[in-house]
């Protein structure tokens, strides 16, 4: 099947029309309206080659569904010791731009461009982005970021330079997204990091029968900038 070549509009083939490995069109650019248009069809960019961003809609699709986490011993202990402190969508571009800066032994360089930075920054400001960070002492040491729609959260990356960090962040935000009655998180495709912490693998077909229906839902566009504390209440 062709790989899809993206026209000025802001539109998408059907993420059915997916090559094998996920790869469904090549081009665009990161508009707020094309990246919304991605998300809400299961299409999301992975990253950018010669100035042109390629999109995936992998098969099958890795979920976590937020009752389904699961923590370590150890990990239960840190959350309980309040080692970090966390903040919502406090410095999202700061966030975003640690995770791009972290070396992964599997990629030779990070996927996360300026047009990505930038892209999803736009995204944050019209409030559909959100970011956890983990600090202590002050100075940021892990955290994450994605989109949210509806009652989906949708995880793009994180990052840690403390052992626990980027899993704390996310022990957080799935005790607010469990608050608020979120049907799941993507996480996109398989990991073993995921998969410890009680992700699993769908179909590409029900993950996208699952999204028409989560989508229905009102996005909380207004910022998540609260005490965890307070959320959780």
């Amino acid at each position: 099947m062709p790989v899809y070549l993206l026209p000025k509009e802001p539109v998408f083939p059907p993420a059915t029309e997916a090559e094998e490995d996920g790869l469904i069109a090549i081009g665009g650019d990161f508009s707020v309206d094309r990246l919304l248009n991605a998300y809400a069809s299961g299409i999301f960019p992975w990253f950018v080659h010669d100035g042109e961003p390629y999109w995936f809609s992998p098969d099958p699709r890795l979920v976590l569904f937020p009752d389904k986490l699961k923590i370590s011993k150890s990990l239960e202990r840190t959350v309980r010791a309040e080692t970090f402190e966390i903040k919502f969508d406090t410095d999202f571009e700061a966030v975003i731009s640690q995770c791009a800066r972290i070396k992964r032994a599997h990629e030779p360089d990070t996927w996360i461009s300026e047009e990505f930075i930038e892209g999803y920054t736009n995204l944050h400001l019209k409030g559909f982005a959100h970011s956890v960070a983990c600090y202590n002492k002050g100075n940021l040491v892990g955290g994450l970021y994605g989109i949210s729609l509806g009652k989906a959260f949708f995880g793009e990356s994180m990052f840690f330079t403390q052992p626990n960090a980027s899993k704390v962040a996310l022990y957080h935000l799935v005790q607010l997204l469990l608050k608020w009655d979120f049907q799941f998180i993507d996480c996109q495709v398989e990991t073993n990091h995921f998969l410890r912490m009680g992700a699993t693998l769908i179909p590409r077909s029900e993950y996208l029968d699952r999204l028409q229906q989560v989508i229905k839902f009102p996005t909380r566009r207004e910022s998540w900038m609260q005490d965890p504390g307070s959320l959780l209440q």
